[in-house]
C-alpha cells in the first residue's frame, strides 16, 4: 500500500498512468466495450464501475489543458433513445477536478473505436450504463 493512492487503482493501472506522456489517452471501457480485441494495452477493473476509476485517476492524473475538449464520450446512435445520465455523473466529476466547464466531445460509436485503438491503454471495467465509455487525454503537472 501507498499512502495518496486511492486503493482501486491497480498497480498495473498505476504503471500505466506514470508511464503516459503529455497527449497520451487513456479508455475508461464500459462493460459492453469490445476492450480485449481493442486494446494495445488492456486493465481489468471489472469489479468497478467507471465513475469511481474516473474520480481515482484525476486525483493522479492531469487532464490535457491545451486542448478545448480533454474527455471524449462515444454519441449515442441515430435512433437509439438510451438515456445518458451517467455523462453528467463524469461532469461533476471533471468539474471537481479542475477540469472545463465543457470538457467533453461526442465522437461517433465506430470513430470512437478506431480512436480507442490508438489509445495507450484501455481499461476494462464492470460498468453496465449504455453509452458510459470515455477517453480521457493526458495533460503536464504545473510546475
Amino acid at each position: 500500500m501507498l499512502k495518496g493512492i486511492p486503493n482501486l487503482i491497480s498497480p498495473e493501472l498505476l504503471k500505466i498512468l506514470m508511464e503516459m506522456g503529455h497527449g497520451d489517452e487513456i479508455v475508461l471501457a464500459d462493460g459492453n466495450f469490445p476492450s480485449a480485441s481493442h486494446a494495445r494495452r488492456l486493465v481489468r477493473a471489472d469489479g468497478h464501475g467507471v465513475p469511481e476509476l474516473l474520480k481515482a485517476i484525476v486525483q493522479l492524473m492531469p487532464l490535457d489543458s491545451y486542448v478545448e475538449k480533454p474527455a471524449a464520450l462515444m454519441q449515442v446512435m441515430p435512433g437509439d433513445r438510451t438515456e445518458t445520465p451517467i455523462w453528467k455523473v463524469y461532469g461533476d466529476i471533471l468539474k471537481e477536478s479542475g477540469a472545463p466547464a465543457e470538457p467533453f466531445e461526442e465522437i461517433e460509436r465506430f470513430a470512437f473505436y478506431e480512436r480507442a485503438k490508438q489509445a495507450y491503454a484501455i481499461v476494462a471495467t464492470g460498468e453496465g450504463a449504455l453509452y458510459a465509455n470515455l477517453i480521457l487525454k493526458k495533460g503536464v503537472l504545473p510546475t
